[in-house]
């Protein structure tokens, strides 16, 4: 990767997915499971608490949720620790497209 600080320019969509595909590509097990322990409580941050309870009976909800984050809100809510992942595994990421402010996606 060129330049980490190129991580924050990214959306949160493109911090999710960026995570997990490095998570699954590593079976990175320890990250997965910190992310599935996350998701209730950015649920609750999202704004739909009803789901944060669903996904708590039902494991398969929760690791859907986790993987595919089809929900914005929620994506948006993990942002600090799709951030902190990456950054600590910043020599395994690809190179990012350079972005000026103009360019860049909504977080």
């Amino acid at each position: 990767m060129t330049d980490v600080a190129d991580l924050d320019s990214l959306s949160s969509r493109e911090l999710h997915d960026l995570a997990v595909h490095r998570a699954r590509h590593h079976l990175d097990v320890a990250f997965l499971w910190e992310l599935l322990r996350s998701l209730p409580a950015a649920e609750v941050v999202a704004g739909h608490p009803e789901h944060a309870e669903a996904d708590a009976l039902k494991l398969s909800a929760y690791i859907g949720d986790a993987i595919d984050a089809n929900d914005s809100d929620i994506v948006h809510a993990l942002r600090p620790m799709y951030l902190d992942y990456l950054n600590k595994h910043k020599a395994d990421l690809p190179d990012l497209p350079s972005r000026d402010s103009s360019d860049s996606a909504p977080r």
